[in-house]
């Protein structure tokens, strides 16, 4: 009992912070702004001051890992392959050109600005798969220190601010059907809420196919998690220990390193695939998957140091600007080619 109470303030906490970080997102138009952000950029604003009281620690931590990872399980079952079938050949063709141009230029960016791999990678995973969604699933995989997990979801949302305002227009302006809008923003724009509002803003038909597409793009965080976890093991074992504590390592290192979570994930996705979850039930999970997603991101807010993440400096934001940039630019280029547009 001793044991559960240690982290029932911290839990509570962000329970409250999550409630808080949605209720402002209520009021801001087409929900521009995710619970998610405000959620993490009010835990930044309060570190200094629960940093000072110890208790809250304990349930802060197991919200930021347990619930993080609980809440990605959980989204598997809002997602079916046979979504991807839904959305066509030509949503696929520019997914693997967006995705490929998001990790790709993304490393390049990464070393021309020397960053640390694992912050240039979330920047990439964030803009290229669905935002904060993706930059939580694969953090965890790869050890990602939390004032980076912070700045690349700050990266990717200030970019999408500009998206949403932006796509409805430039939609107009090149004269673009509802299916090409909509695969142009579902394939480009980042974080979900982002994607419904700058879809909805062009059209309802827009919106639902843009919808479609972004549900398929976040199957790809599977293969994304899976490949961050064994790029971040190859790293580690590079590193220089003795053969004493390379042999320990080796001995352990399987359980942290693999996400095993992801696994469950995938199950979540094939239950849902069979069509057994009945779609009123699948729409409480989703929502209360969305919610555990905002306490963990409150919980990461909690845990970080603002100054800390001010000190990152310049390039991070103008990677995740450049990276975002070029997506947009190669998902329109691929439809026009493809007829689409």
């Amino acid at each position: 009992m001793k044991s559960i109470k240690k982290y029932t303030s911290g839990i509570v906490l962000t329970f409250i912070l999550a409630y808080i970080g949605i209720l402002l997102s209520s009021f801001i138009p087409y929900h521009l702004i995710s619970g998610s952000v405000f959620a993490l950029l009010a835990g930044m604003i309060l570190n200094p001051y629960i940093s000072e009281f110890g208790f809250f620690k304990p349930g802060i931590n197991f919200v930021s890992k347990q619930i993080l990872r609980f809440s990605i399980i959980l989204m598997g079952l809002t997602l079916s392959f046979s979504q991807v079938l839904q959305v066509g050949k030509y949503s696929l063709i520019v997914m693997v050109f967006t995705l490929f141009t998001a990790f790709g230029g993304g490393w390049l960016l990464g070393k021309i600005f020397g960053m640390n791999w694992k912050l240039s990678g979330l920047i990439s995973a964030g803009t290229g798969i669905c935002g904060g969604s993706a930059i939580a699933a694969i953090a965890p995989a790869i050890d990602a220190d939390i004032k980076d997990i912070a700045y690349a979801i700050s990266a990717t949302f200030i970019f999408d601010i500009f998206m949403v305002i932006l796509f409805p227009i430039a939609g107009r302006y090149f004269g673009m059907s509802d299916i090409g809008y909509g695969l142009w923003a579902g394939t480009a724009v980042n974080d979900t809420s982002s994607v419904v509002a700058a879809g909805y803003a062009f059209s309802d038909a827009a919106g639902g196919f843009a919808v479609i597409v972004k549900l398929t793009r976040t199957l790809s965080i599977i293969p994304a998690v899976l490949i961050f976890s064994l790029i971040n093991r190859h790293v580690e074992s590079r590193k220089s220990v003795s053969e004493s504590e390379k042999k320990k390592k080796e001995n352990i290192s399987l359980k942290n390193i693999f996400p095993f979570f992801i696994l469950l994930f995938l199950v979540m996705v094939g239950i849902k695939s069979t069509g057994i979850v009945p779609e009123n039930v699948s729409s409480v999970i989703s929502q209360i998957s969305k919610y555990l997603m905002v306490m963990a991101l409150g919980a990461i807010g909690l845990r970080t140091n603002f100054a800390e993440v001010s000190h990152s400096g310049f390039k991070p934001m103008l990677h995740g600007f450049i990276i975002s940039l070029l997506v947009v630019v190669v998902s329109f280029w691929v439809q026009m080619f493809l007829g689409q547009i």
